[in-house]
């Protein structure tokens, strides 16, 4: 009886406890009633929200009763409240205004390009990475499309503005990355660890970059991570090169979020088909893991983790040309790891906290033979482990100007082994660093910073001033210039040698002009850049290397002009020469091209819910050494200029439930010859071409996603 009771309650009361949720729904707008995706909508002082989808719409429910109030939140636009009857609110026509902030005041930003599916202006958003045909998804691939890169594909690492591979840092969310790229073989570089939906935000800086950032003579490419998701989902994907699985989850708090994901590549099946120039002795096959954790302390404060750990093995054999009729073989293994974890919060009374911590560790295994001339393999080891600390307090300063300072610790172990030679070093890194951005008007605005560094391993310190001053001319345009010293370590294999090696230094001259709307960027930028103390290897080793660069380099890109045409086109002039290493004199080095350029489209046809992409890069020959001339003619001669043609489709679709893409890329397609240098024996008698492994990549995948519609993105990014 007493059971019956409590169940006719229940049946009773059922309807009140459902009437308890109420259904908030709406869509948001510009003042030009263009819908808005990724507006953040809740509850103010709750869980309780959504983010709008492609068409501005949202819907979610709530168990708060009465008047509530609602917020609309999307950066670069006015932040809105609104009050509702919970129990009535019905349909909402939200129109949300642009931020006064980015009308009025002029943005700090010398020789950087952002990156980012958050802010409206900025250049390459994470699906643009992703669908730029050519780039395969590689953020430093698609990053090449922009000005100041060299088209150095022979080489590890992104070079820019006349700089070395090794000048350019990477930093996930504001740590360092010591291993950014894949371990390559010889004329075949590694390709980024990275996914760009990993991060909500990517900043090529290519020059007169803040004073936070140390180590890097040339660039850097500093990514954000995301912040929690706006659900849960889960992904499969499977491709002619291997197959990939991921998992994001968040709690029903939403404060909380944990995913995982795993990949699998392996591309022998593809070389019995489309055979190398080089044959495979060795994989190649790569096995990809990553983790990350993210939770939300307070309404302020983020906890973020991230960690990846990889594995890889390959080799090739080719003909050598030191012992005609010999092979040489070249076996690598590389085992790589990277941790990372931050916690961002606002302190009150206008400062903010920002810690960090991250450590990593890379191992490389190499063993090279020359068979049958010397049947005795070579074996190179090579172990690098960092850690690193990080500390840095914002303070606000009236409505926009701010200061910042901080400081960062790293422990650096780096060794190697030449068969059973060791040759081992210890570095304590420590640097401090203080900024302000001082508004004097809306308009006007200056970076005054600096930098101070400490290396145990070589004993010396640094000082880096650090300057720049932009006015902004029209709502969308403004100028900038920027001045500072920047000094990096000797690359790891000259230190093991010579510990007595000093800082390398390049002091950058920026001047730049550009134009952001909503829909369109222009931007021009002229640059000076001095090298001094570059290492030289002979007569011995020493910071006698001297160097200079200087270019214009022009973006320009355009969303609008024809419908669901997307499209950019970047050029440079780069004028460089340096003396390093063992150059005789200064020359223009061999990853350097007078010119380069990229025109990049995207479009989509909405029938048939395809995106055509397409992708044409240029460069100017590259010189090369050739021993058969003399000292005076070091470098004179150039490789032909480099000409690719890169093509993409993707399909989107569903299946069941699942959100899907199949995408088809072909790089090359026009079968243009590429040549990036030549080796010669010793004697100078022979030589043979650096040349592509394989002269065209065709890439077949299909990806599924249950939670999150990436479609979406697509539609958003036109």
């Amino acid at each position: 009886m007493l059971l019956f009771s409590r169940l006719l309650l229940l049946i009773t009361l059922s309807p009140v406890l459902l009437f308890a949720q109420a259904k908030i729904s709406g869509r948001v707008t510009d003042t030009k009633k263009h819908p808005l995706a990724g507006v953040n909508i809740a509850v103010k002082d709750s869980y309780d929200g959504a983010t709008t989808n492609a068409e501005g719409t949202f819907s979610f429910v709530t168990t708060n009763k009465g008047v509530i109030t609602i917020t609309a939140t999307l950066p670069g636009y006015q932040p809105l409240e609104m009050k509702v009857p919970a129990d009535s609110a019905g349909q909402l026509n939200i129109i949300m205004k642009t931020g006064s902030n980015t009308l009025k005041v002029v943005t700090i930003s010398s020789g950087s390009f952002e990156a980012s599916d958050e802010k409206k202006n900025t250049v390459l958003k994470p699906l643009d990475i992703a669908m730029t045909a050519g780039a395969g998804a590689d953020i430093v691939t698609a990053m090449k499309t922009l000005p100041g890169t060299q088209q150095t594909n022979d080489k590890e690492g992104l070079f820019v503005r006349g700089g070395t591979g090794y000048e350019t840092q990477t930093l996930i969310d504001g740590m360092l990355v010591r291993n950014p790229f894949y371990s390559g073989l010889p004329d075949m570089p590694g390709r980024g660890r990275f996914s760009p939906f990993l991060f909500k935000g990517t900043t090529f800086s290519s020059g007169g970059y803040s004073a936070q950032y140390g180590q890097g003579l040339s660039s850097a490419l500093i990514l954000e991570s995301q912040d929690l998701p706006t659900r849960s989902s889960s992904s499969v994907g499977v491709s002619v090169i291997g197959v990939s699985a991921g998992l994001d989850n968040l709690t029903k708090d939403k404060k909380t979020s944990y995913g995982v994901e795993a990949d699998y590549t392996n591309l022998a099946p593809y070389f019995n088909v489309v055979k190398p120039k080089q044959e495979v002795n060795l994989g190649p096959e790569i096995i990809g893991t990553s983790a990350n954790f993210r939770h939300k302390t307070s309404k302020t404060g983020m906890l973020k983790f991230y960690g990846y750990a990889n594995w890889s093995n390959m080799g090739f054999t080719n003909n050598s040309i030191e012992y005609p009729g010999s092979k040489e073989s070249y076996q690598l293994r590389n085992n790589n790891a990277y941790t990372n974890m931050t916690y961002t919060d606002k302190l009150g009374h206008g400062w903010k906290l920002y810690a960090g911590a991250s450590w990593s560790t890379n191992n490389d295994r190499i063993q090279t033979d020359t068979l049958p001339k010397i049947p005795y393999p070579t074996g190179i080891k090579v172990k690098s482990d960092l850690t690193q600390t990080k500390l840095m307090l914002t303070k606000g300063l009236g409505q926009f100007s701010a200061l910042r300072f901080g400081g960062e610790y790293q422990y650096a172990q780096e060794s190697g082994t030449f068969n059973n030679n060791k040759l081992t070093y210890v570095d304590n890194y420590t640097a401090a660093f203080a900024e302000a951005d001082v508004y004097f008007t809306p308009s006007l605005a200056a970076r005054l910073g600096g930098r101070a560094e400490y290396t145990s391993v070589l004993a010396k310190a640094n000082i880096a001033p650090r300057v720049s001053l932009s006015y902004k001319v029209s709502g969308n345009g403004q100028f900038t210039l920027a001045y500072g010293d920047y000094y990096q370590k000797p690359e790891p294999q000259y230190i093991r040698f010579d510990r007595g090696l000093d800082y390398m230094k390049a002091t950058h001259y920026i001047a730049s002009y550009q134009y952001v709307s909503e829909f369109r960027t222009f931007r021009t930028e002229l640059f000076y850049k001095k090298y001094h103390q570059l290492v030289k290897t002979v007569p011995d080793y020493n910071n006698n290397g001297t160097g200079y660069a200087q270019g214009i380099e022009v973006f320009w890109r355009d969303k609008k002009t024809v419908r669901n045409l997307d499209y950019w086109v970047s050029y440079s002039y780069l004028d460089t020469k340096r003396d390093y290493l063992n150059y005789p004199y200064q020359v223009q080095p061999d990853f350097a091209a007078n010119h380069t350029a990229s025109v990049v489209s995207k479009y989509f046809v909405e029938k048939i819910s395809t995106n055509f992409g397409l992708t044409y890069s240029f460069a100017s020959g590259r010189p090369y050494y050739n021993p058969n001339l003399p000292v005076s003619k070091f470098m004179s001669e150039k490789t032909i200029d480099y000409n690719s043609v890169a093509a993409s489709v993707s399909y989107l679709t569903s299946i069941r439930k699942a959100f899907t893409v199949i995408v088809f890329q072909v790089t090359n397609v026009l079968g243009n010859k590429q040549v990036y240098g030549y080796h010669y024996s010793t004697d100078g008698m022979r030589r043979s071409e650096v040349v592509p492994n394989v002269p065209r990549f065709l890439y077949l995948g299909l990806f599924m996603n249950f939670g999150i519609d990436r479609r979406q993105d697509v539609l958003n990014n036109l």
